[in-house]
């Protein structure tokens, strides 16, 4: 007799523990008899085989019983076989109706009760019986049914799933619930007549009120994440399929429920309305671990199964940008450093290149900061800032940072010409949000066999490749394009909390990207078309920023808002935005920047009426706390402040 086996579906769940999906052939989980309620093993053998622990595998009275009730009914209403013959053609037979197939049922089944006891049957045919809805065993049952484990049914429940393996598709209660509570009624009837329970018992059963599982589709939840565990077993296990499929894993991933939830209720919420035909994908990580907690790889996986958070290349656009600029702070370029944005040339291997603002406004005509360039997105001016620092420099700075795809070190990469997916830029990004730590994304914690050992278990992985005065520095930078000004402005009307984030639009409005994090999260948003043909007719602060700032006020919606925390070494300054030196009283646009300490301007804007070098009041320090007193002043009293210029002009 070939040894019993059961097939066993692996269990997904959460980083929480919640169970996301259970992957089968036959969706099955194996309980011990122990765990199963008592009244459902007296319900199952009342309407199975009342005499189980009477006979010795085959019972010749149920036979006749059997076959004296159908006789009298004129159709076959009840099976002769006993609960051992059935665990004998479960485990080790087909369906067939042949005599040969019947008397090996018949030797089984007396092996079976020479070589175990009947409560080791009793477990194997509760584990092994299918009870409709895709349920094998009785605790898949229980939980598909009434949510609830084997353990936990009471005599309602048991008569109910002890009904079922008859005609699971006729009997079920999902589809037939008269049905279902007639065959009910049959199975409390065989434990009253066996004297399992009294017929008042039986009464009160039938009229007690179940409540059915409403949520007993758990696979169609975040199906693009699911499909990339299914592919890591399999091609990282031998035999990888079947050990999935049927060995009862237990996988253990990164991903939040929660947080899924949100990113598909985000992204579908602003896709739905729009050409069908758009697509995109989000993908979200904890920059400290690299966990991924949320994937959403398109609009509907059932239409579609290209899973754009990891699959779709495409340009990323100005999202590439902090990259450029975390290669100039690492050479000693500022926040506060000017280039101008004005009409340049560069020569090429294909010619002359000559790069534009977006827009109509092709240059400005005016100094930047690198601050105020970084938040309005000037193409003009990341352009020359990669020739200064080198297009080598700024591809060294994305690779180490989490960039894995081919990168050209053209010029031309300030403007993310190169093709890249969202989950690298996501990990890329997490380098700022952490301090300057490269992580890896992680999909699966913990993987555990059916015997409870250990196969796998997968620890985050930090790697220091930024310094984190500069990443503080990017952060900052980058925080400047969620506030009102910014070409993510809208990100703080709807997320109240400290973010910071990077838009990109790749020419003729072909894809739109949004790439932000907080000091908890981080998430890459990409929207495009598949073919790549068509425009999303939008930019990434209009389209993919306001997925992604909904995404993160639904995700983080129970966490106590937190900043990043500030390194030591780094000083903030008021600085002229026309200078990038420190501001005057007069200085018509100023903004606050962060430097490491010894690289911040020293000397106050010269063409705003600029401070003298040995000021008559106090010395330096005095002076510039005068000038900051003075930008703590309202502004809206203009008596006052034009004594203040007077003050000034008499003074200096």
């Amino acid at each position: 007799m070939p040894e019993p086996r059961f097939n066993q579906g692996s269990k997904v769940y959460d980083t929480n523990g919640k169970l996301i999906t259970t992957l089968f052939k036959e969706k099955r989980t194996t309980v011990k008899l122990k765990e199963v309620s008592p009244i459902t093993r007296q319900a199952i053998i009342a309407v199975e085989d009342s005499r189980f622990y009477q006979h010795h595998g085959i019972s010749f009275t149920g036979i006749a019983r059997a076959a004296w009730k159908n006789l009298r009914a004129g159709e076959v209403i009840e099976g002769g076989s006993t609960i051992t013959q059935q665990t004998a053609k479960n485990l080790f037979l087909g369906n067939e109706r042949t005599f040969s197939r019947k008397f090996l049922e018949f030797w089984y089944a007396i092996q079976l009760e020479r070589k175990y006891s009947k409560d080791e049957i009793l477990e194997m045919y509760l584990n092994q019986i299918y009870f409709g809805e895709g349920a094998y065993g009785i605790e898949e049952a229980a939980q598909t049914y009434f949510g609830k484990p084997a353990s936990q049914l009471d005599l309602a429940e048991s008569a109910m799933l002890a009904g079922l393996p008859k005609a699971p598709s006729k009997y079920s209660p999902f589809v037939n619930w008269q049905a279902a509570k007639n065959r009910q009624k049959i199975v409390l009837g065989r434990m009253v007549e066996t004297k399992v329970i009294n017929q008042t018992q039986a009464d009160e059963a039938y009229r007690e009120e179940l409540h059915l599982n409403s949520n007993r589709k758990p696979a169609s939840r975040a199906p693009y994440f699911i499909n990339e565990i299914v592919k890591y077993v399999t091609d990282k296990y031998e035999d990888g399929a079947k050990l999935l499929y049927t060995g009862g894993l237990k996988i253990e991933t990164t991903l939040d429920l929660e947080a899924q939830k949100a990113a598909e209720t985000a992204f579908l919420k602003r896709l739905q309305s729009r050409d069908p035909d758009l697509e995109g994908g989000l993908v979200a990580l904890d920059p400290k671990t690299g966990y991924v907690l949320a994937m959403v790889g398109g609009k509907d996986y059932a239409t579609s199964k290209f899973n754009r958070a990891l699959q779709a290349l495409r340009q990323p656009g100005s999202a590439f940008k902090p990259f450029v600029y975390t290669a100039a702070l690492e050479q000693g370029y500022t926040a506060a450093t000017t280039l101008t944005c004005e009409p340049v040339e560069f020569r090429t291997n294909s010619g002359i290149y000559k790069p534009t603002d977006f827009g109509s406004q092709q240059y400005h005509y005016r100094p930047f900061t690198l601050k105020e360039a970084v938040t309005v997105s000037d193409n003009v001016i990341a352009v020359k800032l990669a020739g200064q620092v080198g297009p080598q420099n700024a591809v060294d700075v994305a690779k180490k940072m989490g960039i894995n795809s081919s990168l050209r070190p053209y010029i031309s990469i300030a403007l993310g010409t190169s093709e890249v997916n969202p989950l690298e830029m996501a990990a890329a990004y997490a380098a700022f949000a952490n301090g300057g730590f490269r992580i890896k994304p992680v999909f699966v914690k913990k993987i555990t066999d059916s015997q409870g050992r250990v196969l796998e278990k997968n620890l985050p992985s930090r790697t220091r490749v930024l310094d984190e005065k500069i990443a503080y520095i990017m952060t900052d930078m980058l925080k400047s394009v969620v506030q009102p000004g910014g070409t993510a402005s809208i990100v703080s009307s709807i997320l109240p909390r400290p973010a910071a984030g990077k838009t990109g639009t790749t020419q003729n409005y072909a894809d739109a990207w949004f790439v932000g994090y907080t000091p908890e999260l981080v998430a890459a948003v990409y929207i495009g078309y598949d073919n790549n043909r068509k425009s999303v007719g939008s930019t990434g602060g209009r389209l993919a920023a306001p997925i992604w700032a909904e995404f993160a006020a639904r995700a983080l919606k129970d966490r106590p808002v937190q900043d990043f925390p500030k390194p030591p070494g780094v000083v903030e300054k008021t600085i002229c935005a026309d200078t990038g030196l420190l501001a005057t009283p007069y200085s018509e646009k100023t903004i606050k920047a962060f430097f490491i300490q010894g690289t911040e301007p020293t000397q106050y804007c010269p063409i705003h009426g600029g401070l003298t070098e040995n000021p008559p009041f106090g010395g330096k320090q005095q002076e510039e706390k005068n000038v900051e007193d003075f930008f703590q002043m309202p502004r809206r009293f203009p008596r006052g402040r034009k004594f203040l210029e007077w003050f000034f002009n008499q003074a200096f």
